[in-house]
């Protein structure tokens, strides 16, 4: 079981009750931090708030990017297509076009690491020597 450090609020100094109210996160290092409300706690008040107020921002950035995405995606991959083949850029340009259209492929979530990784490992090839070939 992890370490858990607990705060007393500073406006209600609420116990651990039934009826109040527990905030828990996990600090760095894996502590878990958790304060107390009661019910009528100003503190608690302003969370809620906040924290409704933030998931509105989001559904409102999400609905935004929704509308202006594929407009976007699609100007950037007709910008890329006209783009001649050995312009110095081009391994840039075919890297973010894929980068874009697997974020394109996946709107509810992000991209995930291994696919980055992948995708800029296609197009920047490290350097390493061939280990079958000797030099002479």
């Amino acid at each position: 079981m992890p370490e858990t450090e607990r705060e007393d609020c500073t406006d209600c100094f609420a116990q651990p009750h039934a009826d109040n109210t527990r905030i828990m996160y996990v600090k760095e290092g894996g502590v878990l931090h958790e304060t107390w409300h009661a019910p009528d706690c100003p503190q608690l008040t302003i969370m809620q708030i906040n924290s409704e107020e933030a998931h509105k921002r989001v559904l409102e950035q999400e609905a935004w990017a929704k509308g202006v995405f594929p407009a976007a995606h699609e100007r950037l991959t007709q910008t890329a297509a006209a783009l001649p083949g050995d312009t110095a850029a081009q391994p840039f340009v075919a890297a973010l076009t894929e980068l874009v259209q697997a974020q394109a492929d996946n709107l509810t979530g992000f991209v995930p690491l291994h696919r980055w990784a992948e995708i800029l490992e296609r197009h920047f090839r490290p350097d390493f020597p061939d280990p079958g070939h000797t030099a002479e």
